[in-house]
């Protein structure tokens, strides 16, 4: 099986967005299928992040799952992300698409 999420996705339409407090993760693109990262402590994933250090801009780069798991909550995702990293009953997160329209409104 292929890593569903190895192609980059656009900062407006990412795989998965996380948060803590004032950090935002948008996962844009990962390295390896999720069965694969199971078994590998040091997976990465290409992030979009900002927080307050970063002005309100985001910054591109890698990032370990784990960290992105440990201190951010699942805020968004698209319904390919929850089948593949599901932890919680699919559909209870909205896609990232919706999560941004509801906040401009």
């Amino acid at each position: 099986m292929s890593n569903p999420f190895r192609k980059a996705a656009p900062l407006d339409a990412p795989h998965a967005i996380y948060r803590s407090g004032n950090f935002e993760w948008r996962v844009l693109r990962t390295y390896k299928q999720p069965s694969s990262e199971a078994k590998d402590p040091y997976a990465r994933w290409f992030v979009a992040a900002k927080s307050d250090a970063t002005y309100g801009s985001f910054e591109y780069g890698d990032t370990y799952k784990n960290e992105v798991l440990s201190y951010g909550r699942l805020v968004a995702a698209t319904p390919e992300w929850q089948e593949s990293y599901r932890t919680w009953p699919i559909g209870l997160v909205p896609t990232p698409t919706e999560l941004m329209q509801s906040e401009d409104a």
